[in-house]
């Protein structure tokens, strides 16, 4: 095989040479070269032997090469991605003397207190990139902790843009994911298997419905919705099965107990965890094992917690095991001085990892969640040597929004004094508005929005609409669409929780985990196929005659006793769809094409295409993006790149990846994002709690009205009237240019009209800082125990009062026109929302109609009562 250069002759040599023979006998054939006088032998190449080799150099040799600096780069490469900060110094750049502070704070814990925007992301990115910059840490030993998916994968990129790719390395997740990722590795020590599966909420009802009707329990005098909440609220504890039995006293409790026992063993059976335990488990596996809590106290260095005030009790007590150093936290000794236990030697030769937390007190919002604020307000107790940072410069909002939130917020009692402001205009002045009614209230923010379009001062894209509770979201729903409005639910109806997905999700779920019982018995009879509910029970029942799992039961069902031989022949070739789909799994298939086979092999995608049904079509575009987002999650695991530490704890991948990914949505990373700025994009309609930790140019904070917000339950609770504060400090400060305030003078409850005062909050904004574009009506303001007319005017003291004519015995329903109905109407209920008509029957004057509501499930109604209106 020739080269390239064969056939040109090297220099000093004949051209005959150059083509002769190649091989040894080239060499021996060549011949000897004769330097002549005038040619320099090898002796003249350098000095001679132990001879100084001097060469004289130009003196002008680099003259204007040289003498200057090369020209400065400019911050991005070719590619247009921002190069990384080589100098640390620069990561302190543009910042104020707080946030400084932040960065270079090292040694004790440290406690951030950061305003409603002052910029804490940015103090957190540059920390880190500081702590890898100029501290010499390794991305391995930092772990950062944020509430959601989205802020997380945020604050990673923000800081690969500061010094680099190796920031890849960190662990940089939500406290669930985190918890995740260290079970995984740690499974064997807990008698569990890697790829155990994780049981949302709606899982975690239903098969804790199927645990009270295995002990007899009357679902109404012990509904399993509420054993479900009990029994998260004491996982969140960190409260046991075996520890809530030994404190039951009344019947209640201990029928919860027994409850609590049976449903984790069923879900040790199941090898699954559901939301709750995952954090337990990990709390209780640190504090069980401390060999593993050395190995990952030596490795997490560095422990940064975003939202610190929203961590509940399991949070805390996890961050407490992590990073040490907590009063109280030390190992427990002997009398004598003795490690009571002295596998603990090693922990306790661990110093404790530098912890930085950040939070603010006045955004603590989720005590419903179990979160409780006396984690930030108690910090320094907890960690005595700690240091406080206070962060009260606002990046965000003109300095009118800021002072109406610091005038709100200033109310509440035991709270760290703090005064937000900023350094930019006062803005134009808060709009206040009053409507008539919800329908009202909801037309003036469709035309507000509309007259802001036209005039170029927002896009819709910049619009949030803000309300207490998803119900209100239903009256602004219709009148957009009425209006033409283009609009997203964040936080309504979720994707995940529809019921084509859920489906396909279980077979998923039961391909990655055989032995998941819930799931399996979801997808038993799904679609169609002849295994009925007294087909499942005599399954069941051979489960628990043989003490087997469901799915090994379902592998003997010739033992089932007293089942029909169709139905035994239908679970047999059940069996054999889900031998074929393993195999499917098994061979290595990614994500997106196990979801393929499922729907082609189960005939699911088959059923709903050949459906008539127009909802089915629907269910097949869902479908379609659940295909989707497992294409895209297959494409990214196929870009990312591989663990650089052999040692690092694995990451679920493939299926199991996949699905781990679902089960940690959170509703707040379903905001629509406007990449590029090009769209227009959508307004956006959530509940105040789904705002937290969003911002937006323009945000309408609606139904301020006490009984709706504040909440009616919160009327004459203090500590539920504080939070209630802190929901709409975090509500005025979501805003960055234009805030408006609504309240309905009449709204709609139950289907019945109630008259609700201005809410509080609305009195405790200075009156200057409002600029009312409508106040209430004068039969309105007479209601009211002050008699003022102006927006906030009148406490009214909460009490609701009807006109005449209404009431439990007004009996006025039946005189209202019938509503006629046929199979594919779209109609709004006052309560459900938006929903299909899939059924109607009876006679015009008893029509009941079966309309499916979404989330809300399928509800049959009797159209003369029911507060039903066709679109």
């Amino acid at each position: 095989m020739s080269s390239l250069f064969d056939d040109i002759p090297l220099p000093g040599l004949d051209a005959s040479v150059a083509a002769g023979p190649v091989g040894d006998a080239a060499y021996l054939d060549a011949p000897v070269l004769d330097f002549g006088p005038d040619d320099h032998g090898p002796s003249d190449f350098g000095p001679e032997e132990d001879a100084p080799y001097e060469e004289e150099l130009p003196p002008d040799l680099f003259a204007g090469r040289f003498d200057a600096p090369p020209p400065a780069r400019d911050g991005f490469h070719r590619d247009g991605a921002p190069r990384t900060v080589v100098d640390p110094v620069q990561l302190l750049d543009g910042m104020n003397p707080q946030q400084r502070e932040a960065v270079l704070h090292a040694g004790s814990p440290l406690l951030i207190v950061a305003g409603a925007g002052s910029g804490k992301t940015r103090v957190l990115t540059h920390r880190i990139a500081y702590l890898l910059a100029a501290r010499g840490v390794q991305p391995g030993e930092i772990l950062a902790i944020t509430f959601t998916n989205k802020a997380a994968g945020e604050m990673r990129e923000r800081v690969a843009e500061l010094v680099g790719p190796r920031a890849k390395a960190m662990w940089v997740s939500t406290f669930h994911s985190a918890c995740v990722r260290i079970l995984r590795r740690e499974s064997k020590q807990l008698g569990f298997t890697s790829s155990f599966s994780i049981y949302d909420s709606a899982d975690s009802q239903r098969l804790m419905a199927l645990c009270c009707r295995d002990l007899d329990l009357d679902p109404k005098q012990f509904p399993p919705k509420s054993f479900t909440a009990k029994v998260s609220n004491l996982k969140n504890e960190l409260i046991d099965e075996e520890t809530y039995a030994a404190r039951a006293e009344n019947p209640m409790e201990r029928k919860l107990a027994e409850a609590y026992a049976l449903y984790q063993r069923r879900l040790r059976e199941a090898n699954a965890l559901d939301f709750d335990d995952i954090i337990m488990t990990t709390v209780h596996l640190l504090q069980a094992f401390p060999d593993v809590a050395e190995h990952y106290r030596r490795r997490f260095r560095h422990i940064l917690v975003d939202e610190y005030q929203d961590t509940n009790h399991a949070q805390y007590m996890l961050v407490r095991e992590l990073s040490g150093g907590a009063s109280g936290s030390a190992p427990k000794l002997t009398v004598d001085g003795e490690l009571v236990n002295p596998a603990a030697a090693g922990l306790a030769s661990v110093p404790p990892a530098e912890l930085c937390v950040v939070g603010d007190a006045d955004q603590s919002i989720y005590a419903f969640r179990g979160a409780t604020i006396r984690n930030i307000l108690d910090f320094e107790e907890d960690y005595p040597n700690a240091v406080t940072i206070l962060l009260e410069q606002n990046y965000r909002s003109t300095q009118t929004i800021l002072s109406a939130a610091n005038a709100v917020i200033e109310r509440n009692t035991n709270r760290r004094a703090k005064n937000l402001w900023t350094a930019g205009a006062d803005g134009t002045r808060i709009v206040a508005y009053v409507a008539d009614d919800e329908h009202g209230e909801a037309q003036f923010v469709a035309d507000e929005v509309d007259r802001l379009c036209d005039a170029g001062d927002a896009r819709p894209g910049d619009v949030a609409v803000f309300y207490r509770t998803n119900a209100q979201s239903r009256v602004f729903e219709e009148v957009f669409i009425r209006v033409g409005l283009p609009y997203k639910v964040v936080g309504g109806v979720r994707f995940y929780e529809r019921k084509e997905v859920r489906d396909v999700l279980a077979y998923l779920r039961v391909l990655a985990n055989p032995e998941d019982t819930v799931p399996l018995r979801r997808i038993l009879n799904v679609p169609k196929r002849g295994i009925g509910d007294r087909a499942e029970a005599m399954i069941d029942a051979l489960a628990q005659r043989e003490r087997i799992s469901f799915a090994e039961a379902l592998r003997r069902v010739d033992e089932a006793y007293g089942m029909a031989a169709r139905s035994v022949n239908a679970v047999k070739k059940f069996n054999e769809l889900l031998l074929k789909l393993r195999g499917v799994v098994e061979s290595g298939a990614g994500a997106a094409a196990v979801l393929e086979a499922v729907l082609e092999e189960t005939g699911y995608l088959a059923e709903l295409q050949a459906s008539t049904d127009p909802q089915d079509e629907t269910r097949v575009e869902n479908l379609q993006e659940l295909a989707a987002v497992a294409l895209e999650f297959e494409q990214a695991e196929a870009a990312a790149e591989p663990a650089e530490d052999p040692a690092a704890e694995p990451v679920a991948t493939g299926l199991a990846g996949f699905l781990e990914r679902v089960a940690l949505v959170a509703d707040s990373d379903q905001i629509p994002e406007d990449e590029g700025g090009e769209s227009k994009g959508v307004i956006t309609l959530m509940t105040l709690h789904t705002a937290k930790g969003l911002e937006f140019p323009v945000v309408f904070l609606t139904g301020m009205e006490d009984g709706v917000f504040p909440h009616l339950r919160a009327l004459g609770q203090p500590k539920e009237l504080e939070e209630e504060r802190r929901l709409a400090y975090v509500g005025l400060t979501r805003a960055r240019e234009r805030l408006y305030v609504s309240r309905a003078v009449l709204r709609s409850a139950w289907g019945q009209p109630s008259y609700n005062p201005a809410s509080r909050f609305l009195e405790e904004i200075p009156p200057v800082l409002v600029d009312e574009r409508r106040s209430a009506s004068a039969p309105a303001a007479s209601r009211g125990s002050s008699g003022s007319s102006s927006f906030g005017g009148g406490s009214g003291g909460g009490k609701r009062s009807a006109p005449a004519g209404w009431g439990k015995s007004a009996g006025r329903m039946k005189d209202r026109p019938l509503l006629s109905l046929a199979v594919g109407d779209r109609v709004t209920h006052d309560r459900f929302g938006l929903g299909t008509v899939v059924a109607v029957a009876g006679p015009a004057d008893d029509a009941k109609a079966t309309i499916d509501f979404g989330s809300e499930g399928t509800k049959q109604l009797l159209l003369r009562y029911a507060p039903v209106e066709k679109l």
